[in-house]
This record gives structure tokens, C-alpha cells and sequence, in this order.
């Protein structure tokens, strides 16, 4: 069974982003594309300052099965890395939505709009029973 967080909102890229601040944005990949790309093995991060657009690559993600791009869910500059996936990349796989988060983004124009375009925790449920 995937676990879906109903706090954070998804990209149909299996990526979710969360509302941390007024204009700050975290991003990882859902519990349904970790289980997917099976053991996490090593994980790529951008650097700090990156500005990225909405479904552009943030990085990639090594697993024993595939290598795969991590798409930013949202337009915005790259803030904060989460530095622990480097030596620790199997985060991802045991909390996706906790500690194997990927990166911080401001956004401009507030986090809320930010997300207005992505899917609920409902909507993805439904997006990945599909």
C-alpha cells in the first residue's frame, strides 16, 4: 500500500512539495515513486542559487534498478539541499516525506499559488491507482 501525506501536494511526476514558509517550498519524491524505483543507491542535488522552472530536472536519483530525474514541482530558486541523502541516500526509501526530503525553493509570488497547480493527496491517490 503507497502512503499518501494529505498535507503536501504532488506532481504526476511522483514528486511532492510541501508549504514550509510564506515563500519557501520542500521538495522530495512520493512513497509511491521510492517504492518504485526499489533501493535508493546514491542521489544527485543541485547546487544552491539554481533557479529551476516547473518540471525541470532538480538532479537525479540512482537506484539498484534505474537512474532517474527528480522534476521541481514548482518554479523557484534552490535554497537549501538536504546533504544527508550524500552519505545517506536510502533516506529517501525509509521517509520519503521526512528526512529524504531533496530541496528547499523560494518561490516567487507565495507558496500557496505555488502549489494551486498540483494534485491533492486525494487526486494522487487516484492519479496512481490509475
Amino acid at each position: 500500500m503507497s502512503e499518501i501525506k494529505q498535507n503536501v501536494w504532488y506532481s504526476k511526476d511522483h514528486e511532492w512539495a510541501e508549504i514550509v514558509d510564506a515563500n519557501t517550498i520542500r521538495v522530495g519524491i512520493s512513497y509511491f515513486a521510492q517504492s518504485q524505483l526499489g533501493d535508493i543507491v546514491f542521489v544527485e542535488l543541485p547546487e544552491i542559487g539554481l533557479s529551476v522552472k516547473d518540471s525541470e530536472s532538480l538532479g537525479t536519483i540512482e537506484s539498484v534498478k534505474t537512474v532517474s530525474d527528480v522534476f521541481s514541482p514548482v518554479a523557484g530558486t534552490v535554497t537549501k539541499v538536504n546533504s544527508d541523502l550524500l552519505d545517506q541516500p536510502e533516506l529517501v526509501n525509509n521517509e520519503p516525506y521526512g528526512q529524504g526530503w531533496m530541496v528547499e525553493l523560494e518561490v516567487e509570488g507565495g507558496a500557496e499559488a505555488a502549489v494551486a497547480g498540483l494534485l491533492t493527496g486525494d487526486e494522487y491517490k487516484a492519479y496512481t491507482e490509475e
